[in-house]
């Protein structure tokens, strides 16, 4: 792997189109649901050895579920060593707020894969096919999935079709995401989905946080990500860029907490999910530095549960 000063990430971002099959019933925010049911259909089509943990698999190294869905750190890695897992190489997207789908009506889920997480994609979709053919959501309702499209780039918002059901899956090279320049006097950010952050071991409220809340958690996150999903990992001035962010002002935070559970079926238990909500607006002029990393945190999100959409971020024209 050859390092990189500026963030080189390459990824894609897939739209899956499904049919229910009756009414479907979701949570506000479904991202939990599609994981939960992606990763059991994923574990039961790939799965060789039927171990219920991943961990004492000999083959953990080289699945496909436990690459993308425990995602242990490699055997030679010289970073997170002592974890047992690394960040997913995958973001789930679905619609926030389309909490009732009725028979017949379409449903639109989008998927970004990371970096090497992108070479999974064929089994990806034969596991949301048969996670939608076993039921979502509350009473379990099937939903037929009718093909995927993928962007032709992030952010362009034009779709190019990669599957149909029956055929086989297009696989188009992944290049690293080229950054825009930043445009306007302010840039104003919105937290789509629930952005759980953590500053000293206390969670970052609307009355506490500050933009280096956010960065530091972009940093680490976009670091890590090109380090295990990438070929170029980041090498750069982390405890400047850190301190330099402590600087920058907010021109405007119009945040709130959002308190919400999720029921764990591994935990077997309710998982708080809180986070905060809303806008934020940033001086365009002093926010260089930190630019390319919030344009991929549109993408790759930021703070915890990110592989089930949260910590969205969506850029704002001025």
């Amino acid at each position: 792997m050859t390092p990189s000063a500026e963030p080189h990430l390459p990824l894609a971002r897939y739209r899956l189109h499904f049919r229910a099959g009756g009414e479907v019933r979701l949570p506000y925010f479904a991202g939990s649901t599609w994981r939960g049911a992606l990763g059991h259909a994923l574990k039961r089509l790939v799965c060789v050895t039927q171990l219920p943990r991943c961990a004492a698999c000999a083959l953990v190294h080289v699945c496909a579920h436990a690459y993308l869905f425990e995602t242990p750190p490699p055997q030679n890695a010289e970073k997170m060593r002592k974890y047992p897992s690394v960040p997913h190489p995958f973001v789930l997207n679905p619609a926030v707020g389309v909490e009732r789908v009725g028979l017949g009506e379409s449903y639109v889920l989008d998927l970004t894969l990371i970096g090497h997480g992108n070479r999974h994609l064929p089994y990806l979709l034969h596991a949301f096919e048969r996670a939608g053919l076993a039921g979502i959501g509350k009473g379990r309702t099937r939903m037929e999935l009718e093909g995927a499209e993928r962007e032709v780039r992030p952010g362009a918002d034009t779709w190019q079709r990669v599957y149909e059901p029956g055929q086989p899956v297009e696989l188009l090279p992944v290049d690293a995401l080229p950054i825009p320049p930043s445009t306007g006097d302010r840039l104003r950010v919105e937290l789509r989905t629930p952005l759980r952050l953590r500053r000293e071991g206390r969670p970052v409220r609307p009355d506490t946080f500050r933009f280096s809340d956010l960065f530091s958690s972009l940093l680490r996150r976009v670091s890590m990500l090109t380090y295990f999903h990438a070929d170029h990992p980041l090498e750069t001035d982390f405890a400047g860029l850190t301190t330099a962010a402590r600087a920058v002002p907010l021109l405007d935070s119009q945040l709130t907490w959002r308190s919400w559970n999720r029921f764990s079926s591994r935990q077997k238990t309710e998982v708080a999910m809180d986070g905060l909500l809303g806008t934020i607006e940033l001086p365009t002029e002093r926010i260089a530095p930190f630019w390319p990393y919030l344009w991929l945190g549109q993408f790759v999100h930021a703070g915890a549960g990110t592989s089930m959409g949260q910590g969205r971020l969506q850029r704002i024209p001025s």
